[in-house]
């Protein structure tokens, strides 16, 4: 049943944007980035490549609404599997959502890199696109997850008159910007982390490890148990069975 209040000319609209994403989607995954092009998923709906520029203005905008949609996917994924293990200690959390991360990237490795493979713009910079808030409900995840753990149980953290003064003041910028959930030394933990994390997953959907490796998950399990003991946590529990490949 429609929403109360909804028009019959917005579910249309709303119908012919899920056929756009859906055919922008296809085009990505069967024949690579460079066939989608507003005229391929134009035809590839049946309808002129003008036309389309009726729901788009041009190539970025649409580029960016769909990975919104890919960015929302992998977050709704990662939030469930957050969710589904409410109530345990926080660490175990944490680990999920870092399982659930690597199990739709790796089943999703054209969307992935939509995703990844370009830079996101500062927060600062086009803020309110859909592709930036879809971005910055991604982060929240893992952010909200590394904060409580911060609150309740401190890990680690180096002191921040050592780090090197330009890496420190990117880190005073960087807790700012998260409005203080980690101060610039736990934020340092926490990047390092979450960039250990996504550069083994992105090489491991990119294929750069298929020279030595046929499969990277239990790599995947040392890299989760490294940043466990960074994070001041015990050790991690084997993986659920379905998660290890």
């Amino acid at each position: 049943m429609a929403a109360q209040g909804t028009s019959r000319r917005d579910r249309l609209r709303q119908s012919t944007l899920a056929e756009i994403h859906a055919a922008a989607r296809e085009l990505l995954v069967t024949r690579g980035s460079a066939a989608v092009t507003i005229n391929a998923v134009a035809r590839a709906i049946g309808m002129s490549g003008p036309a389309l520029y009726h729901y788009y203005a041009g190539h970025d905008e649409l580029v960016g609404a769909v990975t919104a949609g890919f960015f929302r996917e992998l977050t709704e994924v990662m939030e469930q599997a957050r969710d589904a293990h409410a109530g345990q200690p926080t660490g175990e959390r944490l680990l999920a959502v870092c399982r659930a991360m690597r199990s739709w990237a790796v089943s999703h490795p054209a969307e992935f890199g939509w995703v990844f493979a370009s830079p996101v713009a500062p927060p600062n910079r086009r803020p309110g696109t859909p592709r930036h808030e879809a971005g910055q409900r991604f982060e929240q995840v893992l952010l909200d997850l590394v904060a409580e753990l911060w609150r309740t149980a401190p890990f680690p953290v180096p002191r921040l008159a050592d780090l090197d003064p330009s890496l420190r003041e990117q880190l005073v910028a960087y807790s700012a910007l998260v409005d203080g959930a980690l101060p610039p030394e736990a934020a340092h933990v926490f990047l390092s982390c979450w960039i250990r994390m996504y550069g083994l997953l992105s090489m491991e959907v990119l294929h750069q490890l298929d020279f030595a490796f046929s499969d990277p998950a239990p790599l995947f399990e040392e890299c989760l148990l490294d940043l466990t003991a960074r994070l001041g946590l015990a050790p991690p529990a084997a993986p659920p069975a379905g998660l290890t490949s």
